[in-house]
C-alpha cells in the first residue's frame, strides 16, 4: 500500500478521542469499569458487517484451540481478536495500520482483562513483522477493501502461517463492475476502495499458495444486520459503531445496504489452508 493511500486509510479510521469516547458511552450505559465483558464492548468494537454475530460465525468454521497462535490481520480495535480470545482460549497477536486503533486495543483488552491473551502492534499488512511460520491460523475481517496489492497481502499472510495453518477473510467483494455509492464504512470515496469479485479472491490465494478454499457468500444476513442498524441510527445508544465511523454511519450503512441491492457488492466469508 503505497505511502499516500496508507495516510489516506490512517486519517479516515482516526478519531483522535476514541478511547475516552468508549469509555465515556461505558459509564453511561451504567457498567462499572473494573468488571467490563468483551459482550459490554461488542456493540462498539467488531464494527465489520454484523458485528459480534459475524465473528462468532467465523469461529464456527474454524478450529482454534487453546494452543494455537491466531493472527488478526487488520485488527481494528481489538474486537475480534478478544472475542477470539475469550471464545477458544487462543493467544491473538493484531496489527492494524491505524495507531489510535492498536492503542485503543491495548485499552479495552486491559478493561476485560485479556490483555494476557491479546497483543496488538501498528504494522503494515504488506510487511508483516513476523518470522517466517509464526502462526496457527489468522483472520482478516474487512480489511482488503482498503488495499490494492492484494498480491503482496495474501503472499504475505501465507508466509507467517505455519503448513497446515487455516486461514479466514470476511469482506465486501464486488459482484459486477458498476461503481458504488460513497461514503461506506470502509472509504469516503473510491480513492481509497480496491474492492474484487470472489473468483479474483480464490485466484489471488491459489497463487499466494492456499488450497481448499470455500466461498460463503452472507448477503442474507447482512441485510438483516443493515435493517436494524439503521433503524437504530437516528437515536444512537450510549455505545455504537457511530463511536468509531462518525455522524455519518447512517449514510455509510444505507449505501451499503442500497450497493447491495442493486447488485453491486456482497459480504463474503472465505477459508481456506495452507499446505
Amino acid at each position: 500500500m503505497p505511502g499516500k493511500i496508507e495516510d489516506i486509510v490512517k486519517d479516515h479510521y482516526s478519531v483522535g478521542d476514541l478511547a475516552d469516547r468508549i469509555l465515556a458511552g461505558l459509564k453511561q450505559d451504567g457498567k462499572d469499569l473494573d468488571n467490563i465483558t468483551t459482550a459490554d464492548l461488542s456493540v462498539v468494537d467488531e464494527f465489520h458487517i454484523g458485528g459480534h454475530a459475524a465473528t462468532q460465525y467465523l469461529l464456527s468454521k474454524m478450529q482454534f484451540g487453546p494452543t494455537d497462535h491466531v493472527l488478526d490481520v487488520g485488527s481494528g480495535i481489538g474486537g475480534a481478536a478478544r472475542t477470539i480470545a475469550s471464545s477458544t482460549g487462543s493467544q491473538v497477536t493484531g496489527i492494524d495500520l491505524t495507531p489510535e486503533y492498536v492503542e485503543t486495543s491495548k485499552i479495552l483488552s486491559r478493561l476485560t482483562g485479556l490483555d494476557d491473551r491479546v497483543a496488538f502492534e501498528t504494522a503494515s499488512a504488506l510487511d508483516l513483522p513476523f518470522e517466517d511460520g509464526t502462526f496457527d491460523a489468522a483472520v482478516t475481517l474487512h480489511v482488503a477493501m482498503n488495499i490494492k496489492e492484494r498480491d503482496q497481502l495474501y503472499s504475505e499472510m501465507f508466509r507467517v502461517l505455519k503448513p497446515g495453518a487455516t486461514v479466514a477473510i470476511y469482506d465486501v467483494m464486488k459482484t459486477n463492475d458498476e461503481p458504488l455509492d460513497f461514503p461506506v464504512p470502509w472509504a469516503e470515496t473510491q480513492d481509497s476502495s480496491y474492492l474484487v469479485s470472489p473468483e479474483q479472491m480464490q485466484d489471488y490465494l491459489t497463487a499466494a499458495g492456499f488450497e481448499n478454499i470455500i466461498t460463503d457468500d452472507r448477503s442474507k444476513f447482512a441485510m438483516a444486520y443493515f435493517d436494524q442498524r439503521i433503524a437504530s441510527a437516528d437515536n444512537p445508544p450510549a455505545l455504537g459503531p457511530h463511536l468509531v465511523m462518525g455522524d455519518t454511519v447512517r449514510e455509510k450503512f444505507g449505501n451499503i445496504k442500497g450497493n447491495m441491492i442493486k447488485g453491486r457488492i456482497a459480504p463474503v466469508l472465505m477459508t481456506a489452508n495452507r499446505p
